[in-house]
């Protein structure tokens, strides 16, 4: 039995292909969405339209926001993350990601897509202006729960 990290968050592999995927489609801009789940869990993927079509910042378009966390709600899941993608930077939250960060019990979850080099994930909480490193973990295929 492995022991997981006390700041984790757990991912099916389609769940980081979703994002990787949804940043990829979304380039030149960020892209944004929702990640749904229990505790640390995340059972599904919410993109969504960025407002600002830019590639240093992202604004979840209000109504598909809305309509994603009714629908979290619904599942009798809640918000486990929130995440979006950098475009040639680093996997790691700049200020303006710190200063728009406004839930706290959520992991942020960013994408990075530097030219030349592979997708990366890093995942934190952020709190008070405070960024704190938090595990992500991918399930493997035979952990997957149905």
């Amino acid at each position: 039995m492995t022991t997981r990290p006390e700041h984790a968050l757990v991912l099916a592999p389609q769940h980081v292909g979703q994002m990787i995927d949804h940043a990829r489609a979304a380039h030149p801009y960020e892209a944004c969405g929702l990640l749904g789940g229990r505790e640390d869990r995340v059972t599904e993927v919410y993109p969504l339209p960025n407002t600002e079509a830019n590639s240093v910042r992202y604004l979840a378009e209000p109504q598909a926001q809305v309509d994603a966390m009714l629908e979290i709600e619904e599942r009798g899941d809640q918000i486990v993350g929130i995440y979006h993608s950098h475009i040639n930077a680093p996997a790691y939250p700049s200020p303006r990601d710190v200063a728009m960060a406004h839930y706290p019990d959520s992991v942020y979850v960013i994408v990075s897509l530097t030219e030349g080099k592979p997708p990366a994930l890093g995942g934190y909480r952020i709190r008070d202006g405070e960024i704190e490193d938090v595990a992500l973990e991918i399930e493997r295929p035979e952990q997957v729960r149905g």
